[in-house]
């Protein structure tokens, strides 16, 4: 077995991806393991996709050993505690989706069950008062979790918003400071093995050739190994997610530092708006069969809190996933595996998932073909779970002001989804499907949130009395109330906690 270990490592490519890769082969194998190289060249931009996480980042952050008042130091960060959506069940109209629960489940009934009885009968109008997050939000506040007993102070989910750049800066130096050896330069070719074509090494335009056994795509959207090279085809999804591009602009922050992300629906895409401590990071992704990229630049100049930072940048994509992002000796990490748009801040988690499954079906140099195959299903169903989750933002509306979304409302969908609609719609149930990343919790604050209505609601919430489930939601209510008027101003904590210099 010693004699078929990997050796070397070789990462095609930096930025996010490419220095999370690096950090985790650093940390988690180390460089007695094997060398690890990345090769990336400073004339090449990087997308800078994941200014906004979802709780899982802190998990990888944790495993790294990463200080999380030093990472938000460096990275000029701030805390997420959920995203407000505006004007996407229709113009005028806001919702709230929160990380962690809302409420507390009882006699092993979800809370939902029980407020949705409630909603019946016009005693609870909106959900956001049973969640903290969503109460936080509303009010500026943030705090992390504290020894509190059963308060809901004692189990607060967050994550944070972080600036991209300074994020794979930050990682750069904890990967070389670990014995990770950066090569400057662009990738003249790529050398495959003649008897069985595997990738044998990359060869730099000055003509350096740099060898591996495990290469690592994190080439972005371009997939210089994985597609331009190993062949790989693109599995793509526009019919049902039409946006293709982005044009993303930071801008002055302001005095008041939101904890959430804000997604703004526009005529033919959305608009995001994540504060950071230095800036706010502000984007418009949209269709451009439906827009132009000049009426694009326009809406999203016209709506920034503060004078813009830099001249607008636009970003192409396409909607989906290689078809394989495992072949032979290269495996795919980040946009040059797939790209599901940053609605609900996934490319970072992708990211992740894809390097924590890695490790967990780490190859020996004959790259055996059960572990390459099941990576790639696990990935490829896991893609797909997430592109539901998002198209159930884009489909279950009532607006009808646009080409653009009369496509979105009345377009079919996944069966999976449609699946899913279908339960919700009768007793309002939703469900957890086996590992996939969104729980039951997201699924109802997007169904909820976006209008959709059920018949009626689990029966079994009727084994408390209407009374007795009235006293019980109003002492929830109560206590996430309470709660949040306790937490200090998000700009106040960050002050405190970790306030860039």
């Amino acid at each position: 077995m010693s004699n078929d270990r990997i050796r070397r490592i070789v990462i095609v490519g930096g930025g996010t991806a490419g220095w999370m890769a690096a950090a985790t082969f650093a940390r988690l194998l180390t460089t007695d393991y094997c060398d690890i190289t990345l090769v990336e060249s400073d004339a090449i931009g990087t997308v800078g996709v994941g200014e906004a996480t979802i709780p899982q980042m802190a998990t990888f952050n944790r495993m790294l050993g990463i200080d999380e008042a030093e990472f938000l130091r460096e990275t000029q960060g701030s805390f997420k505690l959920g995203i407000e959506f505006v004007d996407w069940t229709r113009v005028g109209h806001r919702y709230f989706h929160p990380f962690g629960s809302y409420g507390i489940n009882m006699n092993g009934i979800s809370f939902h069950a029980y407020w949705l009885r409630l909603h019946g009968v016009g005693e609870a109008p909106a959900i956001e008062p049973w969640s903290l997050q969503a109460m936080a939000s509303a009010q500026g506040k943030f705090m992390r979790p504290i020894d509190a007993g059963n308060s809901p102070l004692s189990d607060i989910a967050y994550a944070y918003h972080f600036d991209a750049a300074l994020y794979a800066r930050y990682l750069r130096r904890y990967a070389e400071a670990r014995g990770v050896v950066r090569h400057e330069g662009r990738i003249d070719r790529v050398d495959l093995r003649p008897q069985d074509g595997f990738v044998e090494a990359v060869v730099l335009e000055d003509g350096r050739r740099i060898e591996g056994d495990l290469f690592v795509d994190c080439s972005g959207f371009r997939g210089l190994l994985i597609e331009q090279t190993l062949g790989a085809k693109f599995v793509e999804w526009s019919h049902w997610l039409p946006c293709d591009r982005a044009v993303a602009v930071p801008c002055a922050g302001t005095a008041a530092m939101a904890p959430f992300t804000r997604s703004t629906a526009r005529r033919a895409g959305w608009q995001w708006r994540i504060p950071l401590q230095h800036r706010i990071g502000n984007g418009h992704v949209f269709s451009s069969a439906h827009m132009s990229d000049d009426e694009a630049t326009a809406i999203l100049l016209a709506n920034l809190d503060g004078e813009p930072l830099a001249e607008p940048r636009f970003v192409p994509f396409r909607a989906g996933h290689r078809d394989r992002m495992w072949i032979r000796n290269c495996v795919a990490i980040g946009l040059s595996s797939g790209f599901l748009e940053p609605l609900e801040s996934t490319s970072i988690w992708l990211i992740q998932s894809g390097l924590s499954r890695l490790m967990a079906m780490f190859p020996d140099r004959r790259f055996r073909s059960a572990e390459i195959e099941r990576y790639n299903r696990i990935l490829s169903t896991e893609y797909a779970e997430i592109r539901d989750f998002i198209i159930l933002h884009y489909h279950a509306t009532e607006r009808d002001d646009s080409d653009f979304w009369r496509h979105c409302r009345t377009m079919d969908v996944p069966e999976r989804l449609a699946e899913k609609m279908r339960v919700f719609r009768t007793h309002g149930r939703t469900f957890r499907e086996n590992e996939e990343l969104f729980n039951d919790t997201s699924w109802f604050a997007v169904m909820n949130g976006q209008g959709m209505r059920p018949e009626g609601y689990d029966p079994i919430a009727e084994t408390l009395s209407l009374e007795e489930t009235r006293a019980r939601l109003a002492h929830i209510r109560d206590a996430i109330a309470a709660s949040a008027d306790y937490m200090p101003a998000h700009r106040d904590f960050i002050r405190g906690y970790c306030a860039a210099g």
